[in-house]
Formats: C-alpha cells, structure tokens, sequence
C-alpha cells in the first residue's frame, strides 16, 4: 500500500493544534473539519472509507487530476434553535489522495451510506514486456 499516499497539512501535531485554535476561536462553535480517512488494501483494489456524518451527497465533490483525487465539500450547522453547546464541527472540508501511476480514474466508483463514502479504486494492470516477432504484424519486411 506505500503507492497511496494521503496528503493532509494538518497531519502534523502542532498544525492540527494551531488549527483546532483558530477554528474554536469563536466561542463553543466549532467551524471546518477534516474527515477520518482509512485506506484498506485488497489484492485487486483499493478500499478508501471517509466518515461523513450528516453531509449530504449532494455536497461531496470528488474530482480526480492527473493521478490526485480531490474530496471537497461542506457540513451545515444545525439550524434547530439556539446551541447551547455545540461540538460537531461543521463547516467546508477538503481531503486529497493521491494514486498510484496507471490507475484509471473512470474505474473509480464511490458509494454513500449511513454517513460514510467508500470508495474503490482498482489497482492499475502490472506493465509485462510485449514481444514483437519479426514480420508478425501481417506483412514481411521488403528489401
């Protein structure tokens, strides 16, 4: 599995501090997340599972460019009445992945249930070497 690598700038602790401050600087409102990712490996895929609770399928963006698959989109807050308390982050997300050389984007397929997107992502065909033969393309070599 080292040919996927998750790309995430708050993978660093003291990132993901200075982020948890600046997002909880207003109050108990907590505003943008970065959803957990894990990433499983099978012999012919990969399994790519992101926990979404409460956003809409609607609001997921998936784009792949250039061998990186873009996860992007956004959680409303809960409108219901005044928050005494509010915890669940809420708010835009964005999560990248890149993929291994040789993989084609339109195998991908995503599904959406119970709050988690799973993905999965066949691995590419292993290059094996072509022989060619001599004149084996129909037609001999004139001299």
């Amino acid at each position: 599995m080292a040919n996927l690598l998750i790309r995430d700038p708050f993978l660093a602790a003291p990132f993901r501090l200075m982020d948890e401050l600046l997002r909880t600087g207003n109050g108990n409102r907590v505003t943008g997340f970065t959803p957990p990712v894990d990433v499983h490996e099978t012999e012919d895929e990969y399994v790519v599972k992101i926990d979404l609770p409460g956003v809409k399928s609607e609001d997921v963006n998936i784009e792949v460019n250039d061998s990186v698959l873009s996860l992007s989109g956004s959680r409303a807050p809960d409108e219901s009445g005044p928050a005494q308390l509010v915890e669940r982050p809420y708010g835009t997300f964005a999560r990248t992945l890149t993929l291994p050389q040789g993989v084609n984007s339109d195998s991908i397929a995503a599904d959406y249930k119970d709050g988690v997107l799973e993905l999965r992502i066949p691995k590419p065909a292993e290059q094996k070497p072509k022989k060619i033969t001599i004149g084996g393309a129909g037609k001999a070599i004139e001299k």
